[in-house]
């Protein structure tokens, strides 16, 4: 007997009315232990000193891979549409999301 695969199974996804809205953020803290990635997102404005998070996922490392694929892929589609991303270095403002000691994109 063929193994046939099965059809793929439709999955329905709900969101929710609070959750569509979504959450506008500008600085995120990433940080990880053997088992699971925490990505902090934040929002920080110009003048302010203090952060703050409004939103947390914790995610294994395999969807947190998966995750940083799926943006590569999407930021291609974007910039072959839309351009290139300008992305500041280290001499422009400080805010934004950073990797490390270096702002992301460098």
């Amino acid at each position: 007997m063929d193994n046939v695969p099965a059809p793929p199974q439709q999955l329905n996804i709900e969101i929710a009315e609070k959750e569509a809205e979504g959450v506008y953020s500008n600085l995120a803290f990433i940080s990880h232990s053997p088992s699971e990635f925490v990505i902090d997102f934040a929002r920080v404005l110009p003048g302010v000193p203090k952060a703050k998070v409004y939103a947390r996922i914790v995610t294994t490392p395999q969807h947190a891979k998966m995750l940083l694929g799926a943006l590569e892929d999407n930021i291609k589609k974007f910039e072959a549409q839309f351009g290139a991303i300008k992305t500041y270095g280290p001499d422009d403002k400080n805010i934004g999301f950073r990797m490390g000691d270096k702002p992301a994109g460098k």
